[in-house]
C-alpha cells in the first residue's frame, strides 16, 4: 500500500502527530503536498524551520516574538499600569482581536494543575511578581481560562497579590465555563473584559 512504507508513510506519520490531525487527514495533507508545486512545499518547510529558529519568548511578558522586547511591550501607546495575565500566547491573540484591551500582558505558559504536577514553579508566576514589585503596575486582570485549573490559578494569584498595592480583577464570565479563551469570539471577549469585577481583599 502507498502509505505503508517509504517517504509518504513517514510524512503521514509526522503529520498525524499534529493536534487535531487524524490519520485520514494526514493522508489527505500528504497527497496535497505531493501534488503541489515544489516551490510551495519548500516555502512551507522553510516557514516551519524559520519559526523554530527565530520565535522566542519576550523577555518581559513571555509572549511569543521574533524581536526583543515584543511589539506589545515596546508599544508606548499601551499602558504599563495594567497587566492582563493569561495562560498561553494564543490567549493574547484572542484578546487582541477583541480590541478591548490597551494595556500590557503577562503569559504564564500554563495553569496550576497538581494532578499533572504543574505547580507555581512550573509557570511564570515569579516573573509576574517581579514585574509588579518593580513598580508602575496599578491593576492586574486575571484572564486565566474559566475552568478548574484556570480558576485555581486565579485564586492562587489573588492570595499572592493581597499584600501588594495593586487592584486585582477577574474577567467576567461571559466566556463559557469549561472553554478556552482562544476559541471565544471577539464580542464575548470584549464583554468579558469590559464587565470584569474587582476582587475584594480579605481583611
Amino acid at each position: 500500500m502507498l502509505f505503508d512504507r517509504g517517504p509518504l508513510h513517514e510524512l503521514v506519520t509526522q503529520l498525524a502527530k499534529l493536534p487535531g490531525v487524524g490519520r485520514k487527514t494526514a493522508e489527505r495533507l500528504a497527497m496535497h503536498m505531493l501534488r503541489a508545486p515544489g516551490e510551495e512545499v519548500h516555502a512551507l518547510a522553510a516557514a516551519m524551520l524559520e519559526v523554530k529558529d527565530r520565535i522566542q519568548l519576550c523577555e518581559i511578558c513571555f509572549n511569543l516574538t521574533d524581536i526583543q522586547p515584543c511589539s506589545l511591550c515596546a508599544d508606548e501607546n499601551r499602558s504599563g499600569a495594567t497587566i492582563c495575565v493569561v495562560e498561553q500566547p494564543q490567549d493574547v491573540i484572542a484578546i487582541e482581536k477583541s480590541g478591548a484591551f490597551t494595556g500590557k500582558y503577562h503569559v504564564l505558559h500554563g495553569a496550576l494543575s497538581p494532578l499533572d504536577n504543574v505547580g507555581p514553579e512550573e509557570i511564570r508566576i515569579a516573573e509576574l511578581l517581579a514585574r509588579i514589585d518593580a513598580g508602575g503596575v496599578e491593576e492586574v486582570i486575571l484572564a486565566t481560562n474559566p475552568n478548574r485549573e484556570g480558576e485555581a490559578t486565579a485564586s492562587y494569584l489573588v492570595e499572592l497579590l493581597e499584600s501588594r498595592p495593586v487592584e486585582v480583577s477577574r474577567i467576567a464570565h461571559g466566556v463559557p465555563v469549561g472553554s478556552d479563551l482562544e476559541y471565544a469570539d471577539s464580542v464575548t471577549l470584549k464583554l468579558s473584559l469590559e464587565g470584569r469585577k474587582k476582587i475584594s481583599r480579605t481583611s
